[in-house]
Formats: C-alpha cells, structure tokens, sequence
C-alpha cells in the first residue's frame, strides 16, 4: 500500500515528492475514508491551528485517532508533530484539537516567530547507525514547536543545543514568557526536536525541506516494521511504474 500524506495544508507536496526520491509513492489524504487506502501516514509541517480546524471541518480527528490507535505507522513534522502530542502549550487563544498519541508535551512556537526561523546541524546517533551517512542532520525549523516533556515510553532522537539567549519559553515551568522580556528567559541547555514512541515518529524540524531522505528512509522501515506493509507491498512513485492516466508530479526544490 501507499504512504499517506495529510493535504489538508502545509508542506505535503514536498514530503510526497521526498518519498518518490525513494521510489514510494504518497498518496494525498484529505477524507476519512481514504485513511482505508493507506498503511502509514505523515503529517506535514504547516500552520497547525489552521490544520486543525481543517481537520475538524472534514471530520478527519475521529478517523485520524482510529489509524494512530491501530498502532499503524505516523509521523508527524512540525505541526504534524503537536497533532500527534498529547499535550500542548503556547497555543492561540481557545487552543485546538489534537490527535494524540505521543506521551509528550510540545510548546508550539517554543522558539518565537516565523522571523526567528533557523537552520542547525543535529545530532542523530539512531538515524545514524540504521541509515548510515554523515553524523549529523541540518535541520530546518520554521517557527518550530519543541518537545517539553516526555513519557517512559517516548525515545528521545535528537535533541537541540538552544544558546541561552534565544531561549523564550521554560520547560519546567511550561510556561510562556515574553518574547520581549528576554532579561527574564530562563536559560536552557538542551532542548528535544524528535521523538518516537512505537510506531509514532515526530520532528519539530522539516526533513522534507530538504535533500537529505534519511527520516524519510527511517519511517518507511518503521513501516515495514509494523506487519501492516512490507518493502515489495509499498507502490512505487510515479516516473517508476507510473499508472496509465495519471498525472505526473513535478518534483519541487529542495535546500541543500
């Protein structure tokens, strides 16, 4: 079966066109029942309030929560990554709903604004040993959610060195502080950005932004992992054995 990519907004084009660089085809998910089509399911980056009352619009949390709950394979970057927490923090006003899932809290724009964006080079040991490469991943974070706590179960991946200065928000407290008051920012040594907790994998980074498929590769043997699909049962993107009719996909750019 195909991977599943969540199109109600944000950055799915560009995690369907990472998945053809490995040969798999992503399929776009917008109804419940498509959900029935797919083994796994990536939840791209994006604007997470808007997502979410998108999601709730084409009544797609019900649906989403039954696929996590079966234990079949979901990952989730950026704000696919507060989907699929069970607690979030620094939301909008009323907040939004969440899929749930992950034993974690995640801070939702734990490092400021879309102007405090960045790009820095992670330490991966896990995706290291099982794909092999350099021993570090650049990381784009686009005004990023970070994860505050974990549960027993949840395997930290990589986490992110935050200079004191920058830090806005604490941990401990899971509280907000004011971007302006940066006097008062408590200082932070040590942040998480990626987490695992059996078949949910989450970013607070954009793999897909990128040339680097290694957490692409990883999720997909997740996948295979699960017994839902194996390597021969995943269908191949389009340009390998492209179906009769179907409209090709332009490949889009990537940051090197």
């Amino acid at each position: 079966m195909a991977v599943g990519v969540l199109a109600l907004q944000g950055s799915f084009n560009e995690h369907i066109s990472a998945l053809g660089r490995l040969g798999v085809k992503g399929v776009e998910i917008r109804k419940p029942e498509q959900l029935e089509n797919v083994s796994s399911l990536i939840i791209p980056g994006g604007e997470s309030t808007t997502m979410a009352k998108l999601a709730e619009y084409h009544n797609m949390f019900p649906a989403l929560r039954e696929f996590v709950k079966m234990g079949k394979p979901v990952w989730g970057t950026c704000a696919g990554l507060i989907f699929l927490a069970d607690k979030a923090v620094g939301q909008k006003t009323g907040g939004q709903e969440l899929v749930g899932g992950l034993d974690c809290t995640v801070n939702r724009n734990y490092f400021g604004s879309q102007i405090q964006s960045f790009e820095a080079e992670l330490s991966v040991p896990k995706l290291v040993s099982q794909e092999g490469g350099q021993e570090t991943y650049r990381g784009v974070f686009i005004r990023a959610p970070a994860v505050l706590e974990v549960g027993p179960g949840v395997e930290v991946l990589a986490e992110y060195h935050v200079p004191s200065a920058n830090v806005l928000y604490s941990s401990s407290a899971v509280q907000i502080q004011e971007v302006g008051n940066m006097e008062n920012a408590v200082p932070e040594k040590k942040v998480i950005v990626a987490v695992k907790q059996g078949n949910i994998l989450g970013t607070a980074f954009h793999p897909e932004l990128t040339a680097d498929t290694r957490w692409h590769s990883y999720f997909l043997k997740m996948a295979n992992e699960t017994g839902e699909a194996s390597s021969s049962s995943l269908v191949p993107a389009i340009g390998v054995n492209a179906a009769i009719g179907e409209r090709p996909r332009i490949d889009l750019p990537v940051f090197q």
